[in-house]
């Protein structure tokens, strides 16, 4: 594990499911919880994040500031090779995200961005992703 995955957990819930996750999935999915942090501790507006479980998935949300909405992660169900980010189907996130990465990253729907655990994390898509989700109520304030 590398040094910047070592963020401390604070809700035992939350690092069992951590621990249950196997192999290139469970070390993708620890580099995205820290790219989550390191995210929203380098984003404008975000404040504190809190992390907790919904719908038994790891979820990242910014209760302080109310500037995003929810993030989640987790393994995809029977396939070991792929992870998932997922944010809220009833936002323009996914959409708007596919027209600007739709040559480099696969979507799932309008609500999730599908991760190979066998290839290196397109760090630099997956961050604006998580800044866009991180701010989404921000923005949308800003537009009216």
């Amino acid at each position: 594990m590398t040094k910047k995955s070592q963020i401390p957990f604070e809700i035992d819930s939350v690092a069992a499911v951590f621990e249950s996750y196997q192999g290139k999935a469970r070390q993708k999915l620890l580099a995205l919880r820290a790219l989550v942090f390191q995210t929203a501790a380098k984003t404008e507006g975000v404040g504190a994040l809190q992390e907790t479980l919904k719908w038994g998935q790891p979820s990242y949300l910014t209760p302080e500031t109310k500037s995003g909405t929810t993030v989640r992660i987790d393994a995809i169900k029977d396939d070991p090779n792929h992870v998932a980010i997922y944010f809220h189907c009833q936002t323009n996130l996914v959409s708007t995200f596919r027209d600007m990465y739709g040559d480099r990253l696969t979507f799932e729907g309008n609500r999730a961005l599908i991760l190979d655990v066998r290839k290196k994390l397109p760090e630099k898509e997956v961050r604006h992703c998580l800044a866009s989700a991180l701010t989404y109520h921000l923005a949308k304030k800003r537009k009216s």
